[in-house]
């Protein structure tokens, strides 16, 4: 516990400041406060640095995607509600068809990053790595869309997503991680009633 602790505090600040910014991006998305996209700028400038520097080339090639993903976010959330109300944010759902194209697509690519970056790059981990960062592309886009089931993927995505940083020995962010999963589950809880309660009320004007 003791050796635990030590860890923790001697942690490089720039890793620190990019936990907690990414922590703050996630619980505000869970929310759909428009404001998470700030604070998802400012961790995916950091981490971009810091996964080029653990040679995890794709993670970081993510981190830039992720930047504009935060302005585009911004925008897409922002032009729904009005003075930032996040509660005027509205939720939608894909099919499972949809889903199931989607994901075929999305692990075919993955495989052919996966190649390129094993036989062209230094990058540790390469077809992991290149398939969380291609489903990770996508899913940014649901939340920037506010597609409910965005936080399914990221569950898979994050549960990866550790053994990567846990064999990097990045045990700070896998901690992130793990706290990211468990945040996905209460932000697919939320958005899947907030979503339903919308539907429920536009069939009772309806009707």
């Amino acid at each position: 516990m003791e050796d635990l602790l030590n860890y923790y505090l001697t942690l490089p600040f720039l890793e620190i400041i990019a936990v907690l910014s990414s922590l703050l991006y996630v619980i505000l998305a869970a929310k759909t406060n428009v404001w998470c996209w700030p604070a998802a700028l400012v961790s995916t400038a950091i981490y971009t640095f810091l996964f080029y520097k653990f040679y995890l080339w794709m993670d970081s090639f993510l981190q830039i995607y992720y930047m504009g993903m935060a302005f585009y976010g911004w925008y897409c959330w922002n032009k729904d509600t009005e003075a930032f109300d996040e509660k005027k944010v509205k939720l939608k759902a894909y099919k499972l068809k949809t889903h199931v194209i989607m994901i075929t697509g999305l692990s075919v690519t993955s495989f052919v990053v996966g190649i390129l970056m094993d036989k062209y790059t230094p990058t540790d981990f390469p077809y992991l790595d290149s398939t969380t960062t291609v489903f990770a592309v996508f899913a940014t886009y649901l939340v920037a869309q506010k597609v409910v089931e965005n936080w399914l993927y990221w569950i898979v995505i994050d549960a990866v997503s550790i053994y990567l940083y846990v064999e990097k020995d990045l045990m700070p962010t896998a901690f992130l991680f793990t706290v990211f999963i468990v945040i996905a589950v209460y932000g697919y809880y939320k958005w899947r009633q907030e979503y339903k309660g919308y539907n429920d009320l536009n069939a009772s004007l309806i009707s």
